[in-house]
Parts: C-alpha cells; sequence; structure tokens
C-alpha cells in the first residue's frame, strides 16, 4: 500500500515535468501563435461583415464569409502547427486528445492556458485597433433552447474532432497537406449548417477570448459543455469503436 501511494505523486510529478522540457514549451508558442492567427481572423471576419453591411443579421453573404474564414484560417493554422503542438487550435480538440490518451494531462493543461490567452489577446487587440466597433461574441437563436444549442455544438464539434483524429492518423497514411485542409473543410460546413441557431463556434477558446473582450458571458456554458462532452465522445468512438488499435499477432494466445 505503501508502494503504491508513493507511485501516484511519483508519477504526477514526472508527466509535470514532461509537460515542462523545451520541446513542450515551444508546443505551447505553437498552440499560442496559431490560436492567435485563427481567433483574430475569425473575430474580425464577423467585425468586417458587420462594416460592409449593417443589417449583417439578415444577410446570408455574412455567414458565407465567417464560414469561409473559419475553413482558411483553421486549415493554415492547423497546418503551421501540425509538426510542433499537433495543431489542436481548439480546447476542444486538446480535451479530445487527452480523453483518448495522446496527450497528458498537465500538457492539456497548458495547452488550454495557450489557447484561451492567445483567444483574449487577439479580441483585445481587435477592439483596441478597430475604433468604433464592437467584438460580437456567439449566440443562440431566439426559437433555440441552451440544451438545443449545447447539443448542436456538441454535434459540430463531435464532427470536427473525429475528422482531426482521422486526418492525423498514421495508419491512413500520410495525408501532408490534406489533413489541415479537410480540418478546415468541416469547420466551414458546421458554420455555414449552424451559424444562426448556435454561432458554429466548436472552439470554447474562441467564444471564451471574444466574451472577455465585449464583458458579455451570456450562455458561455453552450459552448463549454457541448463542444467537450463531443470532443470526448469523438475521441472515444474513434480510438474505440471506428478504428481500433490493432493488438499484435500471438498476443493473448
Amino acid at each position: 500500500m505503501l508502494v503504491g501511494r508513493k507511485m501516484g505523486p511519483t508519477m504526477l510529478a514526472a508527466r509535470f515535468q514532461h509537460s515542462l522540457t523545451p520541446n513542450a514549451l515551444r508546443s505551447y508558442l505553437a498552440e499560442f501563435l496559431s490560436t492567435f492567427f485563427y481567433v483574430f481572423a475569425v473575430v474580425g471576419s464577423a467585425m468586417s461583415s458587420r462594416k460592409l453591411m449593417p443589417d449583417v443579421a439578415s444577410d446570408a453573404s455574412s455567414l458565407v464569409v465567417v464560414a469561409v474564414t473559419n475553413a482558411f484560417a483553421l486549415s493554415s493554422a492547423v497546418y503551421v502547427a501540425a509538426n510542433i503542438s499537433g495543431g489542436h487550435v481548439n480546447p476542444a480538440v486538446t480535451f479530445g486528445m487527452a480523453v483518448g490518451g495522446h496527450i497528458s494531462v498537465p500538457t492539456a493543461l497548458f495547452y488550454w492556458v495557450s489557447q484561451m490567452l492567445a483567444s483574449v489577446m487577439a479580441s483585445l487587440l481587435l477592439k483596441m485597433t478597430v475604433v468604433g466597433q464592437h467584438v460580437p461574441t456567439y449566440s443562440i437563436a431566439e426559437e433555440m433552447t441552451g440544451f438545443g444549442a449545447s447539443l448542436m455544438e456538441g454535434i459540430l464539434t463531435f464532427a470536427l474532432v473525429y475528422t482531426v483524429y482521422a486526418a492525423g492518423d498514421t495508419r491512413r497514411g500520410t495525408l501532408g497537406a490534406i489533413g489541415p485542409l479537410a480540418i478546415g473543410f468541416i469547420a466551414g460546413a458546421n458554420v455555414l449548417a449552424a451559424g444562426p441557431f448556435s454561432g458554429g463556434s466548436m472552439n470554447p477558446a474562441c467564444a471564451f477570448g471574444s466574451a472577455v473582450t465585449a464583458g458579455s458571458f451570456k450562455n458561455q456554458a453552450v459552448y463549454w459543455i457541448g463542444p467537450l462532452v463531443g470532443a470526448a465522445a469523438a475521441g472515444l468512438v474513434y480510438d474505440n469503436v471506428v478504428f481500433p488499435s490493432q493488438a499484435p499477432e500471438g498476443v493473448g494466445v
């Protein structure tokens, strides 16, 4: 019993130390930069739409602008960070990877800090530079309930994280730039499908950063609970049901 009690803290300390190596610190910086660029582009595109189209809520072209920006920005952000940090750019993706055992919990927490800080700083920079424009926040449609919006965000994030798993699976062969493109495409498609209803966030950091800058946290739980549950489900389904690891021949015989 004494040995078991010692092993727990020792293993935790070892994992924490592993999360503070030079390579780990570079991965946190990569996540910060990629998330910053992504949030700056996505939130900035929404602000640009408001500038060009005052009645942006009823103009379908604004939805297309945000969806295309999501696709382009996420593809680029994932691509530039993929070989360093894995290109998560999203706390939900990080959570899904941690649930699947692909990264440790301490590392995931540091990823979260990098992503959240980057989102807040990108939103603050937009607020300071674009005078006279309010930073837009994610919101749900009047006809939707909080539960319905959370469920929708969960489904959208399930599709996103499932695509992330598939795009990064080395068992499927080397995908190169096609993987990040696929991730960006599913994000853009999800925005087109759900933007007017739940906002199509799929990214707690993006929703949190704009909320902090705008000073409004209404319905923030929707953009955390739904995406985190959806991400965890995607990781578990992909790794354990659809594409489980194959045991070596002869094991268990």
